[in-house]
Parts: structure tokens; C-alpha cells; sequence
């Protein structure tokens, strides 16, 4: 798992765009692909705390976030939550392209910043993939780049430990949503300890006293209710991020 951010925030000349280290489904088209796409959608605005979908409705529809955050979280049998990402504009939520079969949604979306979304029918999108096989090529290259990300999720979550899994999603959320400052690299996003702890399977109190040690060792700082990253490379050591092979910022976000 590799960043571009330097260590400690001493390079001022880096991007600071919250959504600097998303590679958007857009990028994996051509402007002409995007813009068949983009006849297809339905424009949908929804506001804070709205929801585009629940677990188990059935998976007629893809979402492609113009502008706003939306949340994907499961729930687990023991009434669990955990979330699984935390998307946002340019980003495309989608349950299953290959074959575009019935299928039903696996997660919630919930929207934490009003958003702006375009919704693309099933059935449409598999129209116009039957006359367009470029398209329908550019929608494979997404999804293995989002298997990707899944799989160096679980290799962090699972080889690791708390810890570890806690480090990892830190660095990744620096990925997506990191702004660089004079002090440290700012996570451009409030979360509370219960969020960050169903990031990673573990119970609020364990992260709240993780965090505290990772602050006590100036690894990380908190000012207005955000987290800053004060030393990235500790945290890249506790998840092993060096030896992490072939990864990208595309690869390492949230």
C-alpha cells in the first residue's frame, strides 16, 4: 500500500483537493463514452440523511454521485453495522455489471452530504452496452480497479490486527479525503470514534483508546473535531504499508 503524501506536511505545494486521490469512473472512459452515459441518467438530488437504497431492495438502478458523499454500510446478522466506504462526487455505486442479472443490493447508501446524483437504469445501461463494447470494456477495467480495493482492504483488516486495520484506514482516508496543512494532513471529514470503529469490525472504546496512543505518541492530533496526521509514516509502519506490492493511491483509499 503506497501515498504520494510526504511524512510530515512540508510540502505545501501538494494538491489540496479533498478528492485528489479518487480516480473517478469517468477516468476510465473516453469524453464520448461518459457522454452516452451521462443521456442515460436520471438527475436525483437528495439531502443529508436520505437514503438511495437499502440492503435487499432489489438492484434495478446504479448511482453516479455528481457531488455529495454517500455512505455503503451492511449490517451484519448480530444487528452489527459496518461501513464499507464512503464515496463522493465521481464515484460510481454499483452492486454488479458483469451480466447485469437480478441481483439485489447488498448494502445501504446513505447520503452524509446533500447530493446531486445521476441514476442510470439497469436495463438501459444494458442497452446501450449491447451497441457499444467500448463501453462495456471500460466497465471492466472499473470494476477489477474496485476489486482491487476491496482485496487490500481485507489484506489490511485481516493480517494485521486492530492496530494495523486502524492504520490502514487512516492512511486511506488521507488518500481520499486528505488535505495537506501547515501541522499535518488534515482528514477533510468529521468522524466519530463508533464510525471509525465499524470501519474496522472493533468496538468504539478499543479505537477511542488506539487513538489515544497514536495521539500520545504525536502520530496524530485532533482540532475541530477532525483528525490530523502528524506522522504518516508511523502509521504506514504499524499496517506495513512499504511492503504492501503494486499499490496505488487509486488502490489505497477509503
Amino acid at each position: 500500500m503506497s501515498i504520494n503524501f510526504p511524512a510530515t506536511a512540508t510540502n505545501l505545494e501538494e494538491s489540496t483537493n479533498p478528492s485528489a486521490g479518487s480516480k473517478g469512473f469517468a477516468s476510465f472512459c473516453t469524453p464520448r463514452q461518459f457522454q452516452q452515459l451521462e443521456s442515460i441518467m436520471v438527475p436525483m438530488r437528495v439531502a443529508s440523511g436520505g437514503f438511495l437504497f437499502w440492503e435487499g431492495d432489489e438492484a434495478d438502478n446504479l448511482y453516479y454521485i455528481r457531488s455529495g458523499r454517500v455512505k455503503l454500510r451492511k449490517s451484519t446478522e448480530e444487528g452489527k453495522e459496518i461501513i464499507l466506504t464512503i464515496l463522493q462526487s465521481g464515484d460510481l455505486i454499483c452492486e454488479n455489471v458483469s451480466g447485469l442479472s437480478l441481483l439485489q443490493y447488498g448494502f445501504t447508501a446513505e447520503v452524509t452530504d446533500a447530493a446531486e446524483i445521476g441514476v442510470i437504469s439497469r436495463y438501459a445501461l444494458e442497452a446501450l452496452m449491447q451497441h457499444n463494447g467500448e463501453l462495456a470494456l471500460s466497465f471492466m477495467h472499473w470494476m477489477a480497479l474496485s476489486h482491487r480495493v476491496t482485496q487490500s482492504k481485507f489484506r489490511d483488516l485481516l493480517l494485521f490486527g486492530k492496530p494495523g486495520a486502524l492504520a490502514s484506514t487512516l492512511i486511506r482516508l488521507s488518500n481520499s479525503y486528505g488535505v495537506m496543512e501547515a501541522y499535518g494532513i488534515r482528514i477533510d471529514m468529521k468522524l466519530t470514534h463508533s464510525e471509525l470503529a465499524d470501519f474496522i469490525g472493533a468496538t468504539r472504546e478499543s479505537v477511542n483508546r488506539m487513538l489515544n496512543e497514536f495521539k500520545e505518541k504525536g502520530i496524530l492530533d485532533f482540532r475541530y473535531g477532525k483528525i490530523i496526521i502528524r506522522q504518516l509514516k508511523a502509521l504506514q509502519d504499524i499496517c506495513q504499508c512499504p511492503s504492501c506490492p503494486g499499490c496505488s493511491k487509486e488502490i489505497c483509499r477509503i
